[in-house]
């Protein structure tokens, strides 16, 4: 079982961890394309006005070109811990017993914008880039990842991925029709049994489902699995879309 989550645009700062090590993260043949990322976004940051230009950097926060700069060297700390904001809120993995974050570390992926989908251990440093972002030296995103991403997806050959990715990171890496997925959107229901999508809840809810997978340890090959544990652990899960389904909160 995969899981995969997407970003946050806020990030905790600092780290203990070493600078980036582009051959310990996961999907190790993504490196070119991380490469290539990465040092388009330093090269970026050596104008601060530029830099924040392209990446719509307020004022009160150009502190993240200098992040940005500091790709290569900066510390690091594991994915699942940088990203904050209200599905990793949620999920507060800070918190979780080790046995949890093992799960964690072994199941789940985050959809970053510079280096492509991390393991949720793998060490990364601050940064400030978003999926729809053009950044001056390299293709558009979209470019650079989806190809060589779904190709990783065919090399990896999850049994079975519970995709919660936004629609914007989802373009950056699209699941190959071969690998069985489902992709989560979150909806409410009206006293009338009709679905609306929600937006603050629908990263909440992604964020309390993961954590729930996590500490359940869960084991999941099919989709008949992921109904079979909502059931269980008191989650409803309706059928959606071809390759879809409904979370109901």
């Amino acid at each position: 079982m995969l899981v995969l989550l997407p970003p946050s645009e806020t990030k905790r700062p600092g780290g203990e961890g070493a600078p980036l090590d582009f051959d310990g993260l996961a999907l190790p043949s993504l490196r070119s394309a991380r490469e290539s990322v990465v040092d388009a976004l330093v090269a970026l940051s050596s104008d601060e006005e530029e830099a924040a230009r392209v990446l719509k950097i307020s004022a009160k926060r150009r502190h993240e070109v200098a992040d940005n700069a500091a790709l290569r060297t900066s510390p690091t700390l594991p994915a699942i811990d940088r990203y904050t904001g209200v599905l990793f809120d949620a999920l507060d993995a800070g918190s979780l017993e080790a046995p949890a974050r093992s799960w964690l570390g072994d199941h789940v992926m985050i959809h970053s914008a510079p280096l492509g989908p991390v393991a949720a251990l793998d060490g990364i440093p601050a940064y400030r880039l978003a999926a729809g972002t053009s950044v001056p030296g390299i293709p558009s995103l979209r470019r650079i990842w989806a190809g060589a991403v779904s190709e990783a997806w065919e090399e990896l050959r999850p049994d079975f991925v519970v995709d919660l990715r936004s629609e914007a990171y989802a373009a950056l890496g699209p699941l190959p029709a071969g690998v069985p997925s489902a992709y989560v959107r979150v909806m409410s229901e009206d006293s009338g049994g009709e679905a609306r999508a929600l937006n603050h809840f629908n990263k909440h809810a992604k964020g309390e489902l993961v954590r729930a997978l996590a500490s359940q340890a869960a084991r999941i090959g099919s989709l008949d699995d992921l109904h079979a544990w909502a059931q269980g652990a008191g989650w409803t899960l309706r059928a959606g879309g071809p390759g879809e389904v409904a979370l109901i909160v």
